[in-house]
């Protein structure tokens, strides 16, 4: 077993949580055009990628060779379906770049979502950067509470609170039963991490990441493990760290 790093730990204002993550993001895309990169959907980088497009509006051309590889996606909704991951990214951010990244989402349209996860295993090796979002029962990605570091790219039963989230939060035709996410195996084999939390509705499961003993109940205390794990937090996500 790896031993626990301490985490690098960016604790930010509310106001200025989204614009400061955006320029650290661009800047290193800038530094580094052909970056390989996963990023999450969800609440969280809603408006960091708000704010993201919003520089590439000024600046263009950031992330023209980037490739960006999808983190997780559910198994069983329709192409085109408002909650599925891929449309998410493209509409909130990708489609919103000029020129976009290179996009590799996980194929779930096909008849064996179990291949589909090895095909996508492969594709999610030698990651430069995993921007993660952090679940309120400590899952990142997919990877659900129960789930080990050593796991790769894999089909997932997902928790009952992930699943009523696509249609309650999300707008999904149905609530789906399953997804593939990118595993803990390929998310700590990536050169870098950051993790992303915002609000206080947070605080408690960032410090169960970050402080407490890391455990298959908060697979997101895997992560540090990373020797280069980042976590921007806002003044309320951090508010328990002491």
């Amino acid at each position: 077993m790896s031993a626990p790093n301490a985490p690098a730990l960016r604790i930010l204002a509310p106001a200025a949580w989204a614009a400061t993550v955006a320029d650290e993001l661009v800047e290193r895309v800038r530094a580094e055009p052909r970056l390989r990169l996963c990023l999450p959907t969800g609440d969280t980088p809603s408006p960091l990628y708000a704010r993201l497009a919003e520089l590439e509006r000024a600046r263009g051309g950031s992330f023209a060779q980037a490739t960006v590889v999808g983190l997780d996606e559910w198994a069983d909704l329709p192409p085109g379906d408002p909650a599925r991951c891929d449309v998410r990214l493209r509409r909130e951010l990708l489609d919103r770049l000029v020129p976009p990244p290179r996009f590799i989402p996980i194929d779930v349209d096909g008849s064996d979502d179990e291949a589909a996860a090895r095909e996508h295993d492969e594709v999610a090796r030698n990651l430069d950067l995993a921007v993660l979002g952090l679940g309120m029962n400590g899952h990142v990605g997919f990877n659900e509470p129960g789930s080990r570091p050593d796991e790769p790219t894999r089909l997932v039963r997902l928790a009952l609170s992930s699943r009523e989230a696509a249609t309650a939060r999300y707008g999904a035709a149905r609530t789906p039963s399953g997804g593939i996410t990118v595993g803990m195996a390929r998310i700590l084999e990536a050169r870098e991490v950051w993790l992303l939390v915002t609000g206080e509705h947070k605080a408690a499961v960032l410090r169960r990441a970050v402080v407490e003993p890391e455990g298959p109940d908060c697979p997101a205390s895997y992560l540090r493990r990373h020797p280069r794990l980042t976590v921007f937090a806002d003044e309320a996500a951090a508010s328990l760290l002491g």
